[in-house]
Parts: structure tokens; sequence; C-alpha cells
């Protein structure tokens, strides 16, 4: 499968509007955002676990990386509640669970093949002043939450590539209003220009920091 492959434009998708798709396991179900393969794919994705569905034992060649949006994931190493980021690097492998059910922004084989750390952050507690929260930092990338009051405006330089999840409220960029769970990719060389909603908004974001 290609799937919004072309890395040098714009790309923004309402992923809230999308149908579930059926994985192959049981109870777990996906909205892709961007792929490149087959089952075992480079991909961006959403994905939703049905209360006590599990997704077998399986190894992250590339690298894996989610954002918890709601209910709690389990693994062996522990519970990942909503507002978790995690980082598990290439060649490490797992068996994600669900005990209540879950929904998670999940990211595969898009690892830099030197960042071998593994990474668990819990994110604050939300209120409604303008703030930001780094989840990681590494010579080749950031990632981080981006908090906006009402009417805020946010303007980030863009050299080497950016990702954007609204995760709560709005915010328009360009001509369009992102929600929840729309996802942006902008290209290298163009920045962010963005204004929060009357609600504010809450945001992830993921900047490359080096070609």
């Amino acid at each position: 499968m290609q799937l919004n492959t072309d890395l040098d434009h714009r790309t923004l998708v309402h992923g809230a509007l999308l149908p579930w798709v059926p994985s192959p396991s049981s109870g777990v179900e996906r909205r892709m955002l961007y792929r490149v393969g087959g089952e075992k794919a480079r991909a961006t994705s959403l994905v939703k676990y049905a209360a006590g569905s599990v997704f077998p034992v399986h190894s992250h060649p590339g690298g894996e990386e989610f954002f918890v949006l709601e209910g709690t994931l389990q693994d062996e190493r522990g519970d990942y509640p909503a507002g978790t980021y995690v980082r598990n690097p290439p060649g490490s492998r797992h068996a994600p669970r669900s005990d209540q059910g879950c929904v998670i922004f999940l990211r595969l084989q898009q690892f830099d093949p030197q960042d071998t750390q593994e990474c668990v952050v819990q994110s604050e507690r939300e209120d409604d002043t303008s703030s930001a929260q780094l989840l990681f930092c590494s010579t080749s990338e950031q990632v981080k939450l981006e908090r906006l009051e009402a009417g805020a405006l946010l303007s980030l330089a863009n050299p080497y590539g950016m990702e954007v999840l609204a995760l709560a409220g709005s915010i328009v960029e360009g001509k369009d209003l992102l929600e929840r769970m729309t996802w942006l990719r902008l290209p290298r060389g163009m920045p962010l220009q963005a204004q929060a909603g009357q609600a504010g908004t809450r945001l992830w974001i993921k900047r490359c920091t080096a070609p």
C-alpha cells in the first residue's frame, strides 16, 4: 500500500472522519494516515483496541512510538494510560493489549537507526494557559506537546519537516481547521503558522532537527 507518501507536499488528514479498518488481530482497528508497504509497513495510524483485545507479540525493526489518546494500553512492561508517550527503539518487541479499551496515535518503522533510547513519558496535567512540554529530543528530532489558550498564535520554523496531531480543541492553519485527531505533515522549509480556536487547543508536534 502507498498512502500519502509524497513528503515534499503538505498533507492534512481529518482522522476522526476516516473509517476504522480491521487489522489482522481481532478487536484491533486502524485509521491509516500514512503507509508504505503491506502489513509490516512504515506507517502512521490511529489505532483502536477494543476492551480485552490483544495484538500478538511482534518486533520493531525500525522502531515504534505511540501516544495514548484514550483509555489504557498495556504490555509486558506495564500500563500506559491516556497522555503517555512511548518510544520502543529498533529491535524491540512486545505484545500490546488493552484490558479496558484504548485509542493510540502510532508511528512505525520511522526511527533513526542510531536511536536506541527507550522512552516512557507521562504528559503533565492540562490547564487553560499556553504551555509546552518536551517529550523527547535527540540530534535528529524533537517531540513535544503544545497547549495554546484561545486565540493564541503559534509560529514554528520547519527546516527539515514537521508533523502535528490535534489532541483537543481546534486550530486554524492556512485555510484549514484542525480539530481532534486531525493530522498535518509539513514538508521541509514550510513553517507552521496557526491560531488556536475559541476553546484553545492541545497539539502533539514532531520536528525533524537534521536532514
